[in-house]
């Protein structure tokens, strides 16, 4: 059965997902994988952000992908990857 809606997370009985339900899910998998400190949902975006910029993605691209309205915030993805400077002088 096709669920109904434009939810991208939905439960057991093909209902959209409740966001505090999200968030403890993401909680409680963030504890039973042994993380160094509490997840939560926001976590997701900065992965998101750290992958494109692992992958050599431009910086103002991962902006318009993340919705930065400033560029220093998705300066912050880039700037703790030192790979990104590997391709410069060859």
């Amino acid at each position: 059965m096709k669920p109904e809606g434009k939810a991208l997370f939905i439960s057991e009985r093909r209902q959209p997902l409740n966001r505090r339900i999200a968030w403890v899910m993401i909680r409680d998998y963030g504890k039973a994988a042994d993380l160094a400190l509490p997840a939560h949902p926001h976590m997701l975006r900065h992965a998101c952000g750290y992958a494109l910029a692992d992958q050599g993605v431009d910086t103002r691209l991962i902006q318009n992908y993340l919705g930065h309205r400033n560029i220093q915030h998705a300066v912050m993805y880039t700037a703790t990857n030192p790979a990104r400077f590997e391709r410069l002088w060859r």
